[in-house]
Formats: structure tokens, sequence, C-alpha cells
């Protein structure tokens, strides 16, 4: 008799903790989506949204798998609870033209304690490229998933392909975690960050691989407590700082750590961007640590001299403060013979950088260092011989 009562506990247990699961799990094929990936799913997903969203309970919004057609959409909150969103198929994007200049695919808005698993998202940039490269008439592009005034979100193994513009927005965010995610688009494909983050405070990026046609990294004004950790980074433009001091009354960039990661082609590893003109931005307590640079154009740069067109920068001296900037335990190689540029601004000059057990060479032969307007000091074996 024990073996019987003991299997129906055991089916009892499983029939308690999944029932109230499967009461509050929103599918979208039941909401009327279709797999194939012409017919329109974009009522369906919002539909399933709203549903979840309406939910006193945790619920989750899944998305099976097969390929889903969904148009410009916004999730909005706030919600009731928790949603987790489960995603086993694509969700891929309509001709860009049916996007207008909305300037985002996939859009939420005020939502709090959200996580997304799984899943690819298919921009289908290409077409919009090639309007950009003809010079024609073309909507200003679209971000393929953004997130803005949100606090506690996941999102974990997504795959992005293909952004017409930026493939991950965090924008005036709290306390997100992004991790796992691949995010792919030509090395020649225009303006496609990979991951873009703002105003936002308490975002992680860990265990992510990110190659595109512009940074793999960008981080706005506003931004405090980044954490950015194994990171394989490659083709791009490298995690950048910036561009900052486009605007005269700017918040400024605190608080970013960069560690563990390595850059592989790109065309800079860890760069600091400021426009060159009047602003009271800044940047301080950065750190970049334990990197591998393979053929990185420019391993380490600070560039505060953006000036693109030489418009609107009529000083060509930057307000940007650059200051408690380390650099440790970098090593590799350099596409350039300049592996170290700092370029600082010449009316606010980079303060506190640091240097510690550098070692970037150049075709197997002596890199060199470039020093504008820039106080610090160094400690270790540094090379190539270091300016500051």
């Amino acid at each position: 008799m024990a073996r019987p009562f003991i299997t129906f506990l055991f089916f009892l247990s499983s029939f308690v903790f999944i029932a109230p699961s499967n009461a509050a799990s929103y599918n979208v094929v039941s909401y009327g989506a279709k797999s194939g990936g012409r017919s329109d799913a974009t009522s369906a997903f919002l539909k399933a949204w709203a549903a979840a969203c309406k939910s006193t309970t945790a619920a989750t919004m899944y998305v099976p798998k097969g390929s889903f057609l969904v148009k410009t959409a916004v999730f909005k909150g706030p919600c009731k609870n928790k949603i987790t969103i489960r995603i086993d198929g694509t969700i891929v994007a309509p001709d860009y033209r049916s996007m207008g200049n909305s300037g985002y695919w996939i859009l939420f808005i005020e939502v709090d304690s959200v996580s997304i698993f799984g899943g690819t998202l298919d921009a289908k940039g290409a077409a919009y490229w090639a309007c950009k490269r003809s010079g024609k008439s073309c909507p200003v592009g679209a971000r393929s998933i953004t997130f803005n005034w949100a606090s506690d979100i996941v999102v974990s193994g997504l795959t992005s392909i293909n952004s017409q513009l930026s493939h991950l927005v965090i924008n005036s965010c709290k306390n997100v975690a992004v991790r796992n995610v691949k995010i792919v688009a030509p090395d020649q494909s225009p303006n496609t960050d990979g991951i873009h983050v703002q105003g936002s405070t308490g975002v992680t990026i860990t265990g992510s691989t990110i190659g595109t046609g512009d940074d793999c990294i960008s981080i706005g004004p506003g931004t405090r407590n980044l954490w950015m950790e194994h990171i394989k980074c490659g083709p791009g433009h490298g995690i950048s700082i910036g561009s900052l001091g486009k605007d005269k009354k700017e918040d400024g960039v605190q608080n970013v750590t960069v560690a563990n990661s390595v850059f592989i082609g790109s065309d800079n590893g860890v760069r600091i961007k400021s426009w060159a003109r009047e602003s009271n931005s800044f940047v301080t307590n950065v750190v970049f640590r334990n990197l591998t640079m393979t053929k990185v154009q420019y391993p380490i740069i600070v560039d505060q001299n953006y000036c693109p067109s030489n418009q609107g920068c009529p000083n060509q001296s930057s307000g940007v403060k650059v200051s408690q900037v380390t650099y440790k335990n970098i090593k590799g190689t350099s596409r350039s013979q300049a592996a170290m540029v700092f370029n600082c601004s010449s009316s606010n000059p980079c303060r506190g950088i640091r240097l510690q057990d550098i070692n970037l060479t150049y075709m197997n032969k002596a890199a060199t260092s470039t020093c504008n307007y820039v106080k610090g000091t160094r400690s270790g074996v540094v090379i190539p011989k270091s300016c500051v």
C-alpha cells in the first residue's frame, strides 16, 4: 500500500503546483495568432498581454514555436502582478514602410516585474538599410525592443537579428538584468547598436554575445550603476560611454564597470566619447578590467573632440568632465599603432586616469599611446609605454 499512496501524493502535489500556473497562462495562439509569419498576429499578442496584465496572480504570456508577424506594438502597464513572457518561437517584423515614424517596433512602457525568456526577434532590417544607403526618403527607423520607465525587468536568452536601428533600448528604467542574449547584425549596418542604456540605474548585462554595425553597448546620459561582464563584442564599435555633451544641460554617467570581456575585430574596445561643445555633463567612477582585445582598431580610446561635419561645435572644446577612470589588466592586439588614445578636452582635462597592467601590441610590434590633456597614474607593466 505504501507505493500507491506515495504515487498518489506525488500526483496530488504535481497537480497543486501546475494548476495555478495553467490558470494564469495566456497563449497568443488562443487569442488568434497564427504561425507562418504572414498573418498579422499583433492583435492576438496585445490581447494576451491585456489578459496577463489584468491577472491578480502571477501570469505567463506564451509564444509557442513558429513564426509570428507582429507590427508596431505597445505593451503598457502598470499591471496587477508579475508577468513572464516565454518565447519558444520567432517574432518577425513587417515591411519597414508599414512601421511609420514611431521609432519603435516592440515597446514596453511603465511596466514592473516583467521577465522575458528565450525567443528570437527578426526585424528584417536589410531593406531599411538599403533605403538609407540609396538616399531616398525613408522612415526614421525602428528600435527592435524598448523599455521606457520600467523596473525590475529580466531579459534572458533572447536573440535579436537585424534590427533597423538599436536592438535593445533601456531608457529611464530601474533594476534591469540582461543575460545570455545574442545580438546579430552585419558590420556595415548603420546605427544598429546592440544595447543602449540611458537615464537608468541598476542595469546588469552579462553573458552576452553582440556583433553589430555600431556600438555593442552604448551608454547615454543619466546612466548610473551599470555592470557589464562576460561580454563578447565584435564586430561593432565596442562598448562606448557617449556620445555625451550634445546638450548644454545634460545628466552625467557614473559607476560603470566592464569586466571579464573580449573584443574581437571591433573598431573600438572601450571608448568614452563626448561632443566638442559646452556642457555640464560628466563621466566618473568607471572601471575597465580583465579585458582581451583581438585585432581591435583602438583598444582604449577617449575622444572628447567629437564634431561630425564640424557643425555645431564652435569652440572645439568639450565641457564634459572625465574623471576617476581605471584601466586594469587589459591585453591583446591592436589594428592601429596607437593602441591607447587619450584625446581629452583642453578646457576640462581628464583627471584620475589609472593604468595598471596593460599589454597591447601592434602587428607583433610595439604599439604607441597618445595623450592630450590627461592627468593620471600608472602601475605594473604598461605596454605601450604610457604617456599618462
